[in-house]
């Protein structure tokens, strides 16, 4: 990041630190209302309607401890068995296989210390524009297994893995290896073929983690066609409540407990479930299960528009991944640098768009995208932005992003 952009990254982080944790308004801040479009749909998505009413039924119904023999306790254990039935149903898997979490973030770290720790997994290969929980988790691994070595798979200008590097690295070592490549990557939506790389891993006799986060509910998965051994999923991505996720782990492997102190979650998860929330993922991803193919649909065509109009209206911008056949619900804009695109994402955000110039999840650094700056390098002063759709988006929200971003790159000029 340049001097200067890192400069004007200061100016707003403080405006917007300012509005945050001292209550003021950020200048010229329009008030939060229906007006707002919200098109950062992979950082979070607004609870369905239904979820919120199952979890309010529950919330209201079922207040026994899941670990409880007694009939309240017994209730609770209920729904959460069928919250699991109907996960695993989704996935095609064994309800023995779904274990529950407080998200994505600890079912990945899960999938990769437990891999080292209990599978013997002495050499992990992945990318570098994997989801910070993953390539933290690896950083730690790293630093605390002296004997595991990570090595990253090459990728093309688009994100995605090359597949015969990727058969290199498996032919070259005897070592038990981990291979870790999420499905779609939540800053660019390039994805994998992840038929594919699972069958290239079990070729080799390797282990496949998968962060399915971005995905899960948006695509078919099925483990059963699939030799899958780690997936995570996160409720908020698909409509569901934030704090509660799951894992997916193949039956065949054998790991110990992520969190000891309890025997939740047959032994594999301590803690108290969060039977509410359970009960609104499985709702929420029974929901995304059911108009699949309806939402998919929608948010397709208001993708198609939007690039229509950038095209016509902004020939300049260009695309960071694999816009043609990336995720269906990202796309992630690419501005040249000018002084108009300096606070872009500021600017937008006061008008009354909210977009993100990458992951929610490392918003409050000035270190830009690891995503970008891997593929384009440590020069690139670009600017980028993330605009990722939800089926409640119509076209009359495209036109007004449209409209706003028109706007504020006129200004100065």
């Amino acid at each position: 990041m340049s001097v200067r952009r890192k400069r004007w990254w200061q100016i707003g982080s403080a405006a917007i630190f300012k509005s945050i944790y001292l209550g003021s308004k950020l200048p010229e801040e329009k008030e939060m209302s229906d007006n707002r479009v919200y098109l950062d749909n992979a950082a979070t998505t607004p609870i369905d309607t239904a979820v919120i009413s199952r979890m309010a039924e529950v919330m209201a119904t079922t207040h026994g401890n899941p670990s409880s023999i007694h009939a309240e306790g017994r209730k609770a254990r209920t729904l959460i068995e069928q919250a699991r039935r109907t996960i695993a149903g989704v996935l095609n898997a064994s309800i023995g296989e779904i274990f529950f979490t407080s998200g994505g973030t600890e079912a990945n770290n899960m999938a990769l210390k437990c891999a080292v720790r209990d599978l013997g997994v002495r050499r992990i290969i992945s990318s570098p524009i994997e989801h910070h929980c993953v390539l933290h988790s690896l950083d730690r691994i790293g630093a605390e297994a002296k004997d595991v070595e990570i090595v990253f798979v090459e990728l093309d200008s688009k994100g995605k893995p090359n597949l015969d590097h990727l058969k290199s690295l498996l032919s070259n070592s005897e070592e038990k290896t981990l291979v870790s490549l999420m499905h779609s990557n939540n800053e660019i939506g390039s994805m994998i073929d992840l038929q594919e790389i699972a069958n290239i891993c079990a070729e080799y006799q390797a282990y496949f983690h998968s962060d399915t986060v971005q995905t899960m509910g948006y695509y078919l998965i099925d483990v059963d066609q699939a030799p899958i051994s780690f997936l995570s999923g996160a409720a908020h991505k698909f409509y569901g409540p934030k704090g509660v996720g799951f894992i997916y782990i193949n039956g065949d492997n054998i790991i110990k407990p992520y969190i000891d102190g309890g025997a939740q979650e047959r032994n594999m998860r301590a803690g108290t479930e969060n039977t509410y929330g359970i009960a609104g993922m499985a709702k929420a991803l029974e929901l995304m299960q059911q108009n699949r193919e309806q939402y998919e649909a929608k948010i397709r065509e208001l993708r198609t528009y939007l690039r229509t109009v950038l095209a016509e209206r902004f020939p300049e911008v260009s695309y960071n991944g694999d816009p043609d056949n990336g995720h269906y619900k990202v796309l992630n804009l690419r501005f040249p640098p000018s002084p108009q695109t300096e606070l872009l994402l500021f600017n937008l955000d006061i008008a009354g768009i909210s977009v993100s110039g990458g992951s929610a999840c490392s918003s409050g650094t000035d270190t830009g995208s690891h995503v970008i700056r891997a593929l384009e390098g440590d020069d690139d002063d670009a600017v980028n932005i993330r605009v990722s759709f939800s089926h409640h988006n119509t076209r009359e929200d495209v036109d007004r992003f449209v409209a706003v971003l028109s706007d504020v790159l006129k200004r100065g000029q």
